[in-house]
């Protein structure tokens, strides 16, 4: 969605992956804007909101997530959006063509709000990041986050830390003024990306039990603790198998994947999801950011003793670097089994691709050992014959 706020993407029709009528072709009925007011479960029907019922054997929750939203005066001043579905990527590429809007403030400093960043940069606006934090992309290691601010700078984006939002309101000149404790900021828009929480409210409600994290509790086949009823997205929770823990990661291809598992079960083709590692990158201007598995703090959470090691080195040969372009890597190791526990990358290329390999290292369970020395294709365009990967693996073994 934001490309299609930057206008990379001009038509919102390619961000529909199927329409009502699509559906309708294979006999699956999809309707739009009816709420649904509650289960009844004892009758097993679906009561909408306009007074129907709808009887259901079996009952999906797909409900998604909702966006964390401040408690603060002034959010539902026009020009205040957040951006969660196309219908809010529509609603601001509409009031900023129709306002002539010039500049944007965004709150929040994740990956939507990195995209963001570019996006309405990219359309010639003003942009300011207000963040309560320190750096951008907190998820990566602070060396990471300081190459973002850098790269956001020379995009010439205002990074402005350590704020905290206070209230909203227009200003006389018909802007919107952002108040925080450490003074105020104008802007034509201003955007809200401060994360979402499940939806879980309605499951809930309908006697499912919500896991540690508030999102729906599942087990391996979608599944929850009633009969009948299965929740899939970014409503549920889904097993980390790196940490052993049932966790809430809001991304599209894990609610995608859950879908078609929970289908397959309801179907009769009895399927298993074996969980995630927790693969994730995003693009900020000229630089690809990638994660996967846990970080020093997450380990030890999960009763690990980690190490790390952050290595530099080029996404392709040396002799073919006339760009001089930077990869860097870092990577996650528990000291006692030696095995791979996360890692995370930054560069103009080829951070994402070795994030890549490096989830299906976390996915198979290896030992640094085995990835020191494991068998990548090799040609100077994309990479030495010692890759980064190995390095790494390499220098991180020898420090534990």
């Amino acid at each position: 969605m934001p490309y299609y706020i930057g206008d990379v993407i001009k038509d919102e029709k390619r961000l529909v992956a199927r329409t009502p009528e699509k559906f309708a072709e294979t006999g699956i009925n999809v309707r739009l804007h009816t709420p649904v007011e509650e289960i009844d479960t004892g009758k097993a029907k679906v009561c909408l909101q306009n007074g129907e019922k709808l009887p259901y054997d079996t009952l999906v929750f797909g409900t998604g997530a909702v966006v964390n939203m401040p408690d603060i005066p002034g959010i539902d001043e026009e020009g205040v959006f957040v951006l969660r579905n196309l219908r809010d990527a529509i609603d601001i590429k509409t009031y900023i063509k129709e306002k002539g809007c010039k500049k944007a403030v965004i709150v929040g400093a994740g990956f939507i709000a990195m995209e963001m960043s570019e996006a309405l940069s990219a359309i010639g606006m003003d942009t300011q990041i207000v963040y309560r934090g320190k750096l951008p992309a907190s998820r990566w290691d602070s060396e990471f986050g300081a190459i973002v601010l850098e790269e956001l700078e020379k995009n010439h984006v205002s990074f402005i830390p350590g704020k905290q939002l206070q209230s909203i309101e227009k200003s006389p000149n018909g802007r919107l003024r952002l108040f925080t404790n450490g003074g105020e900021f104008e802007g034509d828009i201003i955007l809200l990306a401060l994360g979402v929480k499940p939806d879980s409210r309605m499951a809930v409600q309908a006697g499912c039990k919500p896991g540690e994290t508030g999102a729906v509790g599942v087990d391996h086949y979608q599944k929850t603790s009633r009969d009948g009823i299965y929740a899939v997205g970014d409503c549920c929770e889904v097993y980390h198998r790196i940490s052993k823990k049932w966790v809430h990661v809001p991304l599209g291809d894990i609610a995608n994947k859950q879908g078609r598992v929970a289908g397959r079960n309801i179907g009769g083709i009895p399927a298993r999801f074996a969980g995630i590692v927790g693969a994730q990158s995003f693009k900020v201007f000229d630089l690809e950011l990638g994660a996967t598995g846990l970080d020093e703090g997450a380990a030890k959470k999960a009763g690990f003793d980690p190490a790390s090691v952050i290595v530099w080195g080029s996404p392709v040969a040396g002799s073919l670097n006339l760009r001089k372009e930077k990869l860097g890597i870092k990577f996650v190791a528990d000291k006692k089994s030696g095995k791979l526990l996360g890692a995370q990358a930054i560069g103009n290329s080829g951070a994402v691709g070795r994030i890549n390999t490096l989830s299906a290292c976390l996915w198979s369970g290896m030992d640094l050992d085995e990835i020191g020395f494991m068998d990548l294709a090799y040609a100077p365009p994309f990479g030495g014959s010692w890759d980064l990967i190995h390095i790494g693996a390499q220098v991180l073994r020898k420090k534990m």
